[in-house]
């Protein structure tokens, strides 16, 4: 003790001091040594407040702000418990009177795409018809367990959603149903799976030796709810951050399925309510689709990855080769559900080909590229020039501009509508393919 005590009253002696025996050198040594954890500790409280405290402080409002709001004597009382959770800023902006608008009047009837009475009648046949079907394919196949059976609820938000489609749109302004439809497509449990009808249609018409790369239609399979709701479901096949290469073609471009929830949010926000609801969400293709298709065709494309994940492809004539297959890891795979429109039976539609469609081939052009008089002559045209036509195609090139998509070669409309009716924007998977690429020509 006594030893240490001396050598702390050593180095406590500042120079000058009688009795210190320290060179001067040796004491700005020690003083370097006290600097470099004070710097530590400065940087470190730069950090904080830097990262911490000045964050807090702009979400407060101000320094200002923060300063002529707080008082001691309510300091460490606690906060007010909440209810629920703050609305996020999508739900705050459709809330906003700016974004609402002006009430809509209450249409008539024959404003409506489908009427109740005929929608029930319909759907009660399509579900008998269904759970017929299915049983007997049960039978069939000797299964041992029960088949699962639809059960139609005239309530289902599905059924909602159909009967709010009008002359506006696919969807009212302030519509309670569609968050409710997009809850129960990420929740529902499916009951089977199939190829989309396009698929069917074309399956086995096409060499598959001459598709060079998956193009065409996105892999994409018809998903069943037990409230016999049905959704498109179209598979993540190619990550996030990747963009559409330089060297690549409109129309041999990758298809994401983030790009369809990502299109279906911004028509909302835009007020157009022309693209149908999609929500996202991650399927057990193991569970919710090989064990419950009921077609022998999908059946056989189902492989084991050398990675030991499960893995399917589309036949003929989209992806005929396992390198264009999609994998879960090892079951699970994201993807897009598309709600459904109504059949074609009760809601038929027509689809017409976009007079600005562009040339499908590596060096073709169409006529309003070359045209500048295009626009001019098609304005004398019916519809176009006594309908709301032109001004709707305007605003699907408005829209398209906006997302990238340059593969709007079709548009639909429901025929009850007739010429005046809304174009429906279908299909926009070739979207945001470059984030920082405005592709001017679309709005020609």
């Amino acid at each position: 003790p006594t030893s240490v005590r001396a050598l702390l009253q050593h180095a406590d002696r500042r120079p000058g001091q009688c009795g210190s025996s320290s060179p001067p050198a040796a004491m700005g040594l020690l003083r370097r040594d006290r600097l470099l954890p004070l710097l530590l500790l400065c940087s470190l409280l730069a950090a904080d407040l830097y990262f911490h405290v000045w964050p807090e402080v702009r979400r407060r409002g101000g320094l200002f702000l923060l300063l002529t709001s707080w008082s001691p004597a309510s300091c460490p009382c606690p906060l007010p418990p909440t209810s629920r959770a703050a609305p996020s800023k999508l739900r705050r902006l459709f809330l906003h009177p700016l974004h609402r608008g002006p009430p809509e009047p209450t249409p008539d009837p024959d404003h409506y795409l489908l009427s109740g009475d005929e929608v029930a009648r319909s759907y009660r046949k399509k579900v008998s018809r269904w759970n017929r079907r299915h049983k007997l394919h049960g039978k069939e196949l000797n299964l041992s367990y029960p088949s699962i059976q639809a059960q139609l609820n005239l309530q289902a938000n599905w059924l909602q959603f159909h009967q709010e489609i009008s002359r506006s749109g696919l969807y009212p302004r302030d519509s309670l149903t569609v968050p409710k439809l997009l809850e129960d497509m990420r929740s529902f449990d499916t009951i089977s799976a199939d190829y989309s009808p396009d698929e069917k249609a074309l399956l086995g018409t096409c060499d598959c030796s001459q598709i060079v790369k998956p193009s065409g239609v996105h892999l994409k399979l018809v998903l069943r709810f037990r409230d016999y709701g049905k959704a498109m479901f179209k598979p993540m096949r190619q990550k996030r951050e990747e963009e559409t290469p330089d060297d690549v073609f409109y129309f041999v471009d990758s298809q994401r399925h983030n790009a369809e929830i990502a299109a279906f949010h911004l028509d909302r926000i835009l007020d157009f309510r022309r693209v149908p609801p999609v929500a996202g969400r991650m399927i057990n293709i193991t569970q919710e689709i090989l064990e419950l298709t009921e077609d022998e065709v999908l059946q056989s494309v189902f492989f084991i990855s050398p990675a030991k994940n499960v893995c399917f492809f589309a036949k003929c004539p989209y992806m005929c080769k396992t390198e264009y297959a999609v994998c879960g890891n090892p079951h699970l795979l994201e993807g897009a559900l598309v709600a459904f429109l109504p059949s074609l039976s009760l809601a038929p539609r027509v689809s017409v080909p976009n007079p600005w469609i562009r040339s499908y081939t590596f060096t073709g052009k169409e006529e309003w590229e070359v045209n500048p008089f295009y626009c001019n002559t098609l304005k004398q045209l019916y519809p176009y020039n006594t309908t709301n036509r032109l001004l709707n195609i305007i605003d699907m090139a408005i829209f398209d501009f906006l997302i990238g998509n340059m593969d709007r070669h079709h548009y639909e409309m429901f025929s009850k509508f007739e010429e005046d009716g809304f174009l429906i924007h279908l299909d926009n998977a070739r979207g945001f393919g470059k984030h920082s690429h405005d592709e001017i020509s679309i709005l020609a």
